[in-house]
């Protein structure tokens, strides 16, 4: 990608000479606040924020700001290549975008959306298992561009195994399995509000989409069961179920099955009791390279590997899990001295920028996951906003290199950051 961030601020610099300034922000502060203007309180709470006190949400920013770039001079460092690959596969450059679930909180058709802006700047796009488009639409939108897929462990292993078969069949190019949400964390921006999408049918359209789940939620459908107490908020919730399960909205209100489907989903979709020996049958499960998502002990990280997995993603889930955790980027460096050069390390939580993005490729990832400021740009622009941020980190990240002297993603390195004191 040569002058790829030349071109981008010439882009930018040109449209303003004609007064045009750019939809979608170029720095994350004013992004964010511009997205929360356009978001509910409901959607807010559930897509910015974090567990507990925000403590893990405060650290995995503030363990960025422990790291110092060093600029290099008169490196001459014209031509960049911020390519990379990653099993098998090129990719333009060293972002990906992360799963986020119930996405359709921040607008309609989310992840078809977001997979058409991730297709028009080539970043692979992991497709949420708790997403409000079926996987095959958001396939559908991303035309070559590759697509991964994030698991969530079934309670039904036959469920498990169907989500895995239907990732194979739209082109997934690997399977990321999430191990940090067998419970929902202590959210309490969701619990004031009382708000939890898929108690309202949103972001289970994976599930809504699966034979295996549509037979469990008909079975469950039949079932004799009380009539619910008629409230203002119980009809709410049924017309958004309604409207959120597949086929006609007025069959949906007289049906029982989008109710089934929500009470099966909430009983079923995450596995508590998820342990080293289900995640050892993934090897005769699939033949798709196994990304483990939520590593941040070195503990793990090695057993991880040990079982066979192909890479791991460094991460605590954007700070939505576990209040006063571990610094993803802190558990970066330690990881990476425990495991070696060779071993694939794929990171998320706290990349704002460009030169975020710098930082964690110096201190040992080999690939980022972007999250919240995608769908940042979303909230403000659908598919072309979540193209307007990639390439603005990108930007950045290019920009970056050639200040320090990096002509290709291996050039940067551990010496390309210090630490600052204090």
């Amino acid at each position: 990608m040569p002058d790829d961030g030349l071109a981008r601020q010439s882009t930018i610099y040109r449209a303003g000479t004609l007064g045009r300034r750019p939809v979608v922000p170029t720095d994350f502060a004013e992004l964010e606040r511009r997205a929360r203007k356009v978001s509910s309180a409901e959607a807010w709470a559930y897509v910015a924020g974090g567990a507990g006190e925000g403590r893990t949400m405060r650290r995995n920013r503030a363990a960025f700001d422990r790291w110092a770039i060093v600029p290099r001079m008169a490196a001459g460092a014209v031509d960049r290549d911020l390519s990379i690959e990653l099993f098998g596969t090129r990719l333009p450059s060293p972002l990906l975008l992360a799963p986020v679930g119930a996405g359709a909180l921040m607008g309609r058709d989310s992840d078809v959306a977001i997979a058409t802006g991730a297709a028009a700047t080539g970043t692979p796009y992991i497709f949420s298992n708790q997403g409000c488009n079926p996987m095959e639409e958001s396939a559908a939108a991303m035309g070559d561009t590759p697509r991964w897929f994030q698991l969530y462990w079934s309670k039904d292993e036959r469920l498990v195994d169907s989500l895995i078969a239907r990732a194979e069949r739209i082109g997934a190019r690997a399977l990321v399995v999430t191990l940090d949400t067998t419970v929902l964390g202590w959210r309490p921006q969701d619990l004031n509000l009382g708000s939890l999408p898929f108690a309202k049918g949103l972001g289970i359209a994976q599930y809504t989409s699966d034979p295996v789940f549509r037979a469990i939620a008909a079975e469950r459908a039949e079932q004799p069961r009380e009539r619910p107490k008629v409230t203002l908020g119980a009809i709410r919730a049924l017309i958004a179920m309604a409207r959120n399960h597949p086929g006609s909205f007025w069959a949906n209100l007289r049906s029982p099955e989008p109710l089934a489907s929500v009470e099966t989903f909430l009983d079923i979709y995450s596995n508590p009791g998820l342990n080293w020996d289900h995640l050892a049958t993934l090897r005769r499960r699939t033949g798709l390279p196994v990304v483990l998502k939520g590593i941040l002990s070195v503990e793990d990280a090695r057993r991880a590997f040990d079982i066979g997995v192909d890479a791991i993603v460094v991460s605590n889930h954007g700070g939505r899990q576990v209040d006063n955790a571990v610094a993803s980027l802190d558990a970066l460096t330690a990881i990476r001295a425990e495991v070696g050069p060779e071993r694939t390390l794929l990171f998320d939580s706290g990349i704002r920028t460009g030169a975020d993005v710098f930082t964690a490729l110096a201190l040992g990832a080999d690939a980022v996951l972007l999250g919240r400021p995608h769908l940042y740009g979303f909230a403000l622009a659908g598919a072309h906003g979540v193209a307007e941020v990639i390439r603005n980190v990108v930007a950045e990240l290019d920009l970056t290199m050639a200040l320090t002297g990096a002509r290709s993603i291996a050039g940067i390195t551990r010496e390309s950051v210090t630490q600052v004191p204090g």
